[in-house]
């Protein structure tokens, strides 16, 4: 058997409960060797280097 609701929800009541239900922008960080916008705590995407070393080379 199914869920059935007693009383109807008002849709002021359904809307509040949706209303914490969004996606945020994910937060970006300065790359402290190359000045690029990158997530914390990740290899940086355009120079390889994570927390001032070099992780990945860059063989171009």
């Amino acid at each position: 058997m199914s869920i059935c609701p007693k009383n109807r929800s008002s849709r002021a009541r359904r809307d509040s409960r949706r209303a914490n239900w969004k996606m945020s922008a994910p937060n970006l960080v300065k790359c402290s060797k190359c000045g690029a916008l990158m997530m914390p705590h990740r290899v940086c995407k355009a120079c390889g280097s994570y927390n001032k070393r070099e992780i990945i080379s860059n063989e171009k």
